[in-house]
């Protein structure tokens, strides 16, 4: 990037609904930044010059959203993606953080592939991305990672992803080393022996379409596994990716009890369900599948009361050909950074979630998760910020995503809300229209 663009300005927000949950701030007032920070909330410093005024007058300034699942496709799978172009969506999107999962090529097993991860994305200067490290190495569930060393890498905490463990005991132990570097681990709930290589919601939909199915029971048979193991060990756990509203109400009860586990949710799960892929379309692919119409609705209920706590995009770009074939064949995933806000802004149109609150599961609480300072508007924090217009609507079309992958369900959909300005520390790096 060039370096002009790299350049920190003076820069004036005002006019904005500004929302910041962390400092339980919602007011139509002025953003003050110099030298990539937050120096003011309302009234200008004194001596304050900007060399920037951005009008967000019927728009919100909030802070920039953190997704906790998008993979970049780099290292590895760069026919795919790479980590340039999924910053660059990002940023149209007003994400300014990225957590990628360890399921690299390689693996991110070693400091090494965390820091080129790192360095690729300050290099593309559009977003921020942290890494998970992998919690065994090769993710093969035998031999355990040598944690310690990705932590002073910058890991911000280890997961399997959904591969399996070897046994329980492999488990136990990787789960205690993580509790002695007190990183946290991010778990997919999902028995894979029980899922068995299936590619839907074990149905009625699953049933009729001949598709093998990967019961609900894969899932809630692990989180009580793992919740167990979390209890008896005290280790810091988070749940990615919850599909079913049983397991949501199991971790619902082992909060209450003071078990320390977060969890969040993939936007999809909140407007999709297994009807959707009953005429084998695979942009409806994903693992874990689909699920119940029952499932959906006790997702954002749970997503309502609390026991979710934040909103990921789960993003995984493919190329065309990775869509094209008979579904099981097909490879799981769909790009979500571009849909990321329209989607959630849907819930509050639906009163699922109050914006400010939406805007929460967004930014402090999946920040909080991962351990970062980010996801707010606090003097003196970096000015990553989102600005977006509420209610314009625009069409979506699969071809014009930012992102390289343009495997999405949702080709067709209205959408509402559109991002017009994203900054990173205190740069702007997406401005609408240009």
């Amino acid at each position: 990037m060039a370096a002009a663009t790299r350049k920190q300005l003076n820069i004036h927000i005002h006019g904005g609904r500004v929302i910041d949950p962390a400092n339980e701030l919602d007011a139509v007032t002025d953003v003050y930044i110099e030298k990539g920070k937050i120096i003011a909330l309302g009234n200008a410093p004194d001596g304050f010059s900007a060399e920037v005024e951005i009008n967000a007058i019927g728009n919100v300034v909030c802070p920039g959203l953190v997704d906790l699942a998008a993979r970049a496709r780099e290292p590895g799978a760069e026919h795919k993606a790479t980590i340039a172009s999924e910053t660059r969506a990002a940023a149209s999107g007003g994400i300014t953080t990225l957590c990628c999962p360890p399921d690299t090529d390689p693996v991110i097993d070693t400091p090494a592939v965390a820091e080129l991860i790192r360095l690729r994305a300050a290099d593309a200067g559009k977003a921020h991305i942290v890494t998970l490290g992998a919690l065994t190495r090769g993710l093969n569930g035998e031999h355990l990672s040598e944690m310690a060393a990705l932590r002073k890498a910058g890991c911000v905490g280890v997961s399997n992803v959904q591969r399996p463990m070897t046994n329980a005991l492999v488990l136990r132990r990787a789960l205690e080393y993580a509790a002695t570097f007190d990183l946290t681990v991010f778990l997919h709930a999902n028995d894979h022996w029980l899922a068995n290589e299936g590619c839907a919601h074990e149905g009625r939909v699953a049933t009729r379409n001949g598709l093998p199915g990967i019961p609900a029971a894969a899932e809630t048979a692990a989180v009580a596994h793992l919740l167990a193991l979390i209890e008896q060990i005290g280790v810091r756990a988070h749940f990615c990716r919850l599909t079913t509203g049983r397991a949501a109400r199991m971790i619902a009860r082992a909060r209450f009890d003071g078990v320390p586990v977060t969890a969040d949710v993939a936007i999809p799960y909140l407007y999709l369900t297994e009807n959707d892929v009953s005429d084998f379309d695979s942009q409806c692919h994903v693992i874990p599948p689909l699920r119940r119409v029952e499932d959906r609705q006790q997702l954002r209920a749970a997503l309502q009361n609390g026991t979710i706590q934040a909103i990921c995009s789960d993003h995984q770009p493919h190329e065309p050909d990775a869509k094209m074939g008979p579904f099981p064949s097909t490879e799981p995933g769909i790009s979500g950074l571009d849909t990321l806000l329209p989607l959630s802004l849907r819930l509050v149109d639906e009163k699922i979630l109050e914006l400010p609150e939406l805007i929460r599961r967004l930014t402090v609480e999946p920040a909080k998760i991962l351990g970062l300072p980010c996801g707010t508007l606090s003097i003196g924090s970096a000015a990553d910020i989102c600005v977006f217009d509420p209610e314009q609507t625009w069409l979506l079309d699969a071809k014009t995503l930012c992102s390289r992958g343009h495997n999405t369900p949702f080709s067709g959909w209205e959408m509402q809300g559109r991002v017009t300005h994203t900054l990173l520390d205190g740069r702007r790096v997406h401005t609408l229209g240009t």
